[in-house]
């Protein structure tokens, strides 16, 4: 066979295995996400709320559309509404703070809005910072996890527009890990903090919208609370399943396998272990100097914890704890979503730790874990030896009496 005609042959066979996009699989490409998010309910059939109102909104990064289109720039940009201020948590409106990091109030360079922080000189919105204000719209995701600080921003929020007599509406996205699993401990009010506000579990299975109602009510702040409902999300979905694009809420959130960690690792930030802050993967690789991360790796792995697999690793953080030093340790891979629960491995690798290097590990002197986890009682049981099982056993009472409590305030099936 002549060379050219086994060439054009070859060509063939290569065509015949390549996979093009066909215009019916780019048009379901396209198609609108299985959820509509509360700024899209509102802006498509209830602008009506807004009309004729000097409207304030607090946001960040992750108020965006289902096209990724900034809320900022939809109100800003859209000649029915007055946008007035805007207002930045943690991190700020931009996402452009590290945590714990100061914020000052500010000109918006996009929009020439005053930007009013409620992470700096005062977390509870003033009246001063009220004044040009008349409907306050509240757009941000959350995590899903008690100490995540947005949701304690939420019940300020609440509380400066009562006091203003400001009326608010939440806008409400999914709680990315889902509505159904409630897991850990109630938070103690005694350990009340900006990363747990109220007596809540850590991980509490509720939507913005849904705390909102739970604060607003049970916490006797009644502020004049509109909740604008997504449409098509049910409790048993997470963030994955709605066909939303993830934005990160946070530096330190960069991914949704990062969110599902979260409410369990992100107790390390108590200990004088790393939480992987100055890595591509925080809170998903942990450790310290002076951990073996194959010794470490073999113990959790040996206890099967459900939904769970460990790698041993080692790792330099550029920043925060143990920067610029080796360290060892592991990195978290959730296998199944549904089975994870995150709380149990968070506090199994916090014990595992604390049993195999008792001389080396530390819980922080600020007993910064306690305000975490919401309590005293759990880092003592861990300190004088108690097994996982009884430590969770102590708190399961505590836990259903918040799902029933709860159950009046849930907005979706």
């Amino acid at each position: 066979m002549k060379k050219w005609l086994v060439g054009f042959i070859a060509i063939l066979f290569v065509f015949s295995t390549l996979h093009f996009t066909t215009a019916s699989e780019r048009k379901d490409h396209g198609k609108p996400p299985k959820v509509k998010l509360g700024v899209e309910v509102l802006l498509d059939q209830h602008k009506d709320l807004l009309k004729g109102k000097r409207v304030g909104l607090v946001t960040n990064p992750t108020g965006v559309d289902h096209q990724l289109s900034s809320i900022v720039d939809l109100l800003a940009k859209d000649p029915d509404v007055n946008l007035t201020a805007l207002y930045g948590p943690e991190h700020g409106v931009r996402g452009d703070a590290q945590a714990g990091a100061n914020i000052s109030s500010y000109i918006d360079s996009e929009t020439g809005l005053p930007v009013y922080s409620l992470y700096g000189a005062t977390k509870i919105p003033t009246a001063e910072m009220l004044q040009n204000v008349d409907v306050l719209l509240f757009d941000i995701q959350d995590v899903g996890t008690r100490f995540y600080t947005y949701i304690s921003t939420l019940a300020y929020v609440l509380q400066g527009a009562k006091a203003q007599h400001i009326p608010v509406i939440v806008l409400d996205r999914p709680n990315p890990l889902g509505g159904d699993v409630v897991e850990g401990p109630v938070l103690d009010p005694a350990y009340s903090s900006f990363v747990g506000l109220y007596p809540i579990p850590l991980r509490h299975g509720m939507t913005m919208g849904e705390l909102a109602a739970f604060f607003n009510k049970e916490f006797d702040i009644n502020a004049d609370l509109t909740v604008m409902k997504m449409k098509g999300w049910k409790r048993s979905m997470n963030y994955d399943d709605t066909k939303l694009f993830f934005v990160p809420p946070s530096p330190n959130m960069p991914t949704l396998d990062t969110a599902y960690v979260y409410p369990g690792l992100g107790l390390i930030e108590g200990t004088n272990v790393s939480e992987g802050r100055g890595t591509t993967r925080p809170f998903e690789t942990i450790g310290a100097p002076y951990i073996n991360s194959t010794k470490l790796a073999a113990k959790l792995n040996a206890l099967y914890l459900p939904g769970v697999t460990f790698r041993a690793t080692s790792f330099i953080p550029t920043f925060s704890k143990h920067s610029g030093v080796l360290t060892h340790g592991v990195q978290i891979y959730v296998t199944d979503r549904k089975e994870f629960r995150a709380v149990e491995t968070g506090l199994t690798v916090v014990k595992t730790i604390h049993d195999m290097y008792p001389n080396d590990f530390q819980f922080n002197s600020n007993l910064f874990f306690d305000k975490l986890i919401g309590n005293s009682w759990v880092r003592q049981d861990i300190e004088n030896g108690a097994s996982i099982k009884s430590i969770m056993d102590k708190w399961e009472t505590e836990t259903k009496q918040f799902e029933k409590a709860r159950k009046q305030y849930l907005l979706y099936k």
